[in-house]
């Protein structure tokens, strides 16, 4: 099923920025790929879950695309003693603790694809950033971040985990984004529902 099948496709596209909140295993690793590769043709995902390879493969088995279109700030290979150089798709960061570094390896794959307007950005996830930093702290960088893509006019889609952190921290993290989608898991499969700040959530609707 493609993006476009979703009932709530033309409120996640048109967004400038969404975060997907639920629990573990509600989807919203897989929705992330989906969305960013169905609203553009090339996505960089800074990833502080998983190895680069893992990421490219996850992204490229979800969305069909080829793997030269996806590029990964990688925050887990070197942290597990990996000693992998930096490459045109792939920018390692020593872990997610070090937001400057990891602020600087986006900015350089960034500026590989400023002349190509339909890139999306993914941040898989907000909650392993918040093992490290308070939730303040990732507020600022999340709005540095969608300053840079939405300046570009790139869509960007994180993740959180809305069961790991308290109502202030997940207000906090939520708040820069312009729509947040809620998962959830139910005997039938994935749910989802989408909101705004102006607007009641819509009803929730399989994916």
């Amino acid at each position: 099923m493609s993006v476009e099948e979703l009932p709530l496709a033309p409120t996640l596209t048109d967004a400038e920025s969404v975060v997907i909140a639920g629990p573990p295993m509600s989807g919203k690793y897989d929705l992330m790929h989906r969305l960013l590769g169905e609203a553009g043709h090339r996505s960089i995902i800074l990833s502080t879950g998983h190895d680069a390879e893992r990421v490219r493969t996850d992204y490229t088995d979800t969305t069909g695309a080829d793997p030269d279109t996806v590029a990964v700030v990688d925050c887990v290979s070197r942290e597990q003693g990996g000693e992998a150089d930096d490459t045109e798709r792939i920018k390692y960061a020593s872990s997610p603790k070090n937001l400057t570094e990891l602020g600087v390896k986006f900015t350089e794959l960034a500026e590989n694809w400023e002349t190509h307007p339909e890139t999306t950005v993914g941040v898989h996830s907000l909650s392993q950033l918040l093992m490290y930093w308070d939730a303040d702290r990732i507020y600022q960088f999340v709005r540095v971040l969608l300053g840079r893509t939405r300046n570009q006019d790139w869509l960007t889609v994180a993740v959180i985990n809305s069961t790991m952190h308290d109502e202030r921290t997940l207000h906090t993290l939520l708040d820069p984004f312009d729509t947040v989608v809620d998962t959830r898991t139910t005997d039938e499969g994935w749910e989802m529902r989408a909101r705004d700040w102006s607007s009641s959530p819509t009803a929730w609707q399989q994916f």
